[in-house]
């Protein structure tokens, strides 16, 4: 009885130390259409990669990792690394598609052939905005308009305020201002949802220099727009090239002498 109690002690310590540690996992998407580029994030490592053409991806894992699944084609779905996806290595997953679909438009009125008075007097179940309908919209409070210069001084209609505010430098600094709010912005975004450990552990960037190394990337490519279109596979690729020359950079920096004057 007592073996018998300290084999099944040493399975379970066993299991509990290699679900412990991080393996490297092979996974498929199963679904018959439009499976590659399907982006794969590790919520818990932040790790992640995209699917191949055959809706197969790798990635590093431990136990109890989540996974998270997104694609404009498909609903983010989650799934939580089981012992048994550990112990077999594999992962496979159906995802469910996104079907867009309109609300329905009821006519309450006969059509007259007349377009504009036809228009007028449909009526809707309910009210629809460019939410509903997929499109993208603007909310919040409105930016102040910077007029371009040649509209400003356009002879039959000159622009006194806004010929002023360029000769005046303010537009400059509006569009310096509205720059550097975005690129902070974007910059916060990116930390926030990579974490600061995973720059130091991926990319041995020390955690203090993490925020200057995003701006860094802001500066010299197109990781604000490849983050904003969740193009995450391009965003690892500006983290791998550009964290190479950014170490490089401030080593060279601090290996430099300093010269004392007298």
């Amino acid at each position: 009885m007592k073996n018998n109690l300290w084999i099944a002690f040493f399975y379970f310590l066993s299991i509990t130390i290699s679900t412990a540690q991080y393996v490297n996992v092979k996974g498929k998407v199963v679904n018959d259409f439009d499976i590659e580029g399907i982006h794969v994030l590790n919520k818990t490592s932040k790790y992640n990669t995209i699917t191949n053409q055959f809706g197969e991806f790798e990635l590093r894992v431990q136990f109890q990792d989540t996974l998270l699944f997104s694609s404009i084609k498909f609903e983010l779905q989650e799934i939580v690394i089981s012992e048994e996806n550990i112990s077999s290595k594999l992962i496979e997953i159906t995802l469910t598609e996104i079907i867009n679909e309109l609300d329905e438009v009821v006519v309450g009125n006969t059509l007259t052939g007349n377009l504009a008075y036809d228009i007028k007097n449909i009526k809707t179940e309910e009210d629809i905005d460019f939410d509903d309908v997929g499109i993208p919209g603007f909310k919040g409070i409105p930016q102040e308009r910077i007029v371009p210069i040649a509209m400003a001084a356009f002879p039959t209609n000159i622009n006194i305020e806004a010929l002023y505010k360029h000769i005046s430098g303010y537009y400059k600094k509006l569009k310096i201002k509205r720059k550097w709010t975005s690129e902070n912005a974007s910059a916060v975004k990116i930390i926030n949802y990579y974490g600061l450990p995973f720059f130091e552990d991926a990319h041995g960037l020390p955690q203090n220099r993490v925020y200057d190394f995003i701006l860094f990337c802001i500066e010299t490519s197109s990781i604000q727009s490849d983050f904003k279109r969740q193009n995450y596979a391009g965003v690892l690729t500006i983290f791998q090239t550009k964290s190479e020359i950014y170490i490089s950079r401030i080593s060279i920096k601090s290996e430099k002498p300093v010269t004392i004057k007298n």
